[in-house]
């Protein structure tokens, strides 16, 4: 199996960014090993504050949001940060040649069950024409993204990340601490009759998307047998669609802040588009846009999803549209 080095390397990865994927993955293989002591290590259990999106905040996630962060501002490759955990851009070296976003711990619900949860970072090249420290470095569409990945947690750690080219996957060999390529180009099935979504939001939905649903589940002969699947981290659900096929559904509804969804454009969307889109699959938001040509307006702003399996996501615009 190869290591994750010269993989990049045979792909013509510049070797600062290289460095800076290794920056990344050395604060995830310390997250990883909190994971795996759980309640040893004192992680479990919720803090008394609440992050930028009005959510409490567990242990973990402030122990992972600031491990990435302390690691990130020594890399001087490194002009700016945003998480989705801090209120602003953090700037970090006026000289450094990328840009990088994260969601430290996502599926933070999932920690204290010992459920799926994971890291979502991106990276882009630094813009010159605005400030360093500014919210205006991450204005760029996530057509521009140069590296996305997502760091998964569970029985094994895997690494799924493309820099342009393939989606990759990499699993974390706990006997010399590096990642190993194991499956060199993932590919989303083209056929399932899986779905994630949140059907506890049905109420909330309009009437076009309660009815795609509705035939999903009682009607449509072409869902005979469909499987619902959803484990509160759309990390963990959208790894499921990248091997298995099928579709990740979270639209907009009609309750205050939410008319967009909950998924965040920067820290989950765009990473978790391209992902799927270098793997085949298609990545829309509403009216069949696409994901990666959004051109966003704020740091956290929110879009609704839909992502997976080329036939399905055209069919579920086809019906909402």
């Amino acid at each position: 199996m190869k290591r994750l080095v010269p993989v990049l390397k045979q792909d013509g990865v510049d070797l600062e960014l290289i460095m800076l994927i290794r920056t990344i993955l050395a604060a995830s293989k310390e997250i990883a090993f909190r994971v795996s002591q759980g309640a040893l290590a004192g992680v479990l259990g919720s803090t008394l504050d609440e992050n930028i999106q009005g959510e409490v905040q567990k242990k973990l996630d402030v122990l992972s949001n600031q491990l990435l962060k302390d690691m990130l501002m020594d890399d001087d490759s490194v002009r700016a940060i945003a998480s989705e955990e801090e209120d602003d851009v953090v700037g970090a070296h006026p000289e450094g040649q990328y840009i990088v976003a994260f969601d430290p711990l996502d599926g933070s619900s999932n920690i204290d069950i010992n459920g799926q949860i994971g890291t979502i970072f991106t990276i882009y090249n630094a813009r010159n024409d605005v400030p360093y420290n500014s919210a205006e470095q991450f204005a760029q569409q996530g057509s521009e993204q140069v590296c996305a990945g997502y760091v998964l947690y569970g029985a094994s750690t895997l690494l799924i990340m493309s820099t342009g080219g393939p989606t990759r996957c990499y699993t974390l060999d706990l006997t010399h601490g590096g990642y190993l390529l194991t499956e060199e180009k993932m590919s989303v099935p083209t056929q399932s009759k899986e779905f994630a979504v949140n059907m506890a939001n049905y109420r909330f939905w309009d009437n076009k998307t309660q009815k795609y649903f509705d035939d999903v589940l009682y009607a449509s002969e072409d869902y005979n047998n469909a499987s619902m699947r959803w484990n509160a981290a759309m990390v963990g659900d959208v790894h499921r669609v990248i091997s298995r096929g099928g579709v990740f559904v979270y639209p907009g509804d009609s309750r205050s802040g939410i008319e967009n969804g909950k998924i965040r454009l920067l820290y989950e969307a765009n990473p978790l588009s391209m992902l799927v889109e270098n793997a085949g699959g298609k990545a829309l938001s509403n009216n069949g846009q696409r994901i990666l040509d959004i051109q966003p307006n704020s740091l956290h702003q929110r879009v609704p999803v839909f992502m997976g399996s080329e036939i399905l996501v055209r069919d579920i615009m086809d019906s909402l549209t």
